[in-house]
């Protein structure tokens, strides 16, 4: 068997494409389609047939996919690793997903950092919600995940980084209330929801609702970056985790309040993929953003 194909095939699975896969390893079409109907006869499978969005794995495909991509992992930390790693001659882009929430609070020192220990080292942003960060782990499109992830699956390790809460964020000039809010001025003002999911309802709106009460949302995003604009220009509030709350009410001269319901914490973790558990290089970045963003070491 030509191990070569099993590049090849893991390349398909995450495209879903002839022209992408043979891009993605440096081959021309014409290869990577031969490449295909080798793998096809090897496996006795059609692995990818034809479909109106593109190219739909088979599930004999799908069964193999991550013995496939695990095993090339294997082969890559055991050939490529000398047994050490050296974060000032390496070279190396890691791709992380994670909600801008976290992007803000986290990523300006942890660049700092790489800058000055690992100049040859990149990061790639990618922003996704939870669903979405546990199948690009599992396709090999992200390398890392920052998030909430109550669970993964058998084979992705979790390191938790720090608990946050939530804390309301707002204008007192526009609203015309100053903090703490009561509950009566939460409800009475209309809100911003921002939501990765597309969804019209939040954990705020779930704690509400086991009160039978309501607020009044007037505008729903899927970021949090153009919240404090907004806030800062509209008599609206919102609320976010705390330690984004406290950064942009510090650059945007706002206010915060502790939300007048009570709101579960939660907490943000590092998830991965376990093929990279014993990457040198992958280590040695989990162990840099633990350092930075822990409990005791994130400033707000």
């Amino acid at each position: 068997m030509d191990l070569n194909l099993l590049v090849a095939f893991d390349a398909l699975l995450s495209e879903r494409s002839v022209t992408r896969a043979a891009s993605r390893i440096g081959l021309g079409q014409s290869a990577m389609s031969h490449n295909l109907a080798r793998l096809r006869r090897l496996f006795d499978d059609e692995l990818l047939t034809r479909s109106a969005d593109g190219m739909r794995p088979t599930p004999r495909a799908l069964a193999l996919a991550d013995p496939v991509r695990n095993a090339l992992r294997t082969v890559q930390s055991a050939v490529l690793e000398s047994g050490t790693f050296n974060p000032a001659t390496a070279e190396r882009v890691f791709r992380i997903g994670l909600a801008d929430s976290i992007e803000v609070a986290i990523m300006p020192a942890i660049i700092e950092r790489i800058l000055s220990l690992a100049p040859g080292v990149s990061i790639r942003l990618r922003p996704a919600n939870r669903i979405d960060v546990v199948e690009e782990l599992d396709t090999g499109q992200l390398d890392l995940g920052i998030g909430v992830f109550e669970q993964g699956h058998v084979h992705h390790f979790r390191r938790q980084l720090y608990t946050d809460h939530f804390l309301c964020l707002f204008s007192p000039e526009q609203l015309g209330v100053s903090a703490p809010l009561s509950l009566e001025d939460y409800l009475r003002c209309p809100h911003i929801l921002t939501s990765l999911a597309d969804d019209t309802r939040g954990v705020v709106d779930e704690a509400l609702a086991k009160r039978k009460l309501r607020r009044r949302v007037v505008l729903t995003t899927s970021g949090f970056l153009a919240v404090p604009f907004v806030v800062r220009r509209a008599p609206l509030l919102t609320t976010m985790p705390s330690r984004l709350a406290h950064y942009f009410a510090d650059a945007f001269s706002l206010a915060t309040s502790p939300v007048p319901i009570d709101l579960p914490r939660f907490t943000i973790s590092l998830l991965w993929h376990g093929s990279f558990n014993r990457d040198l290089s992958h280590t040695w970045l989990r162990q840099t953003i633990a350092s930075l963003v822990s409990e005791d070491s994130l400033e707000l």
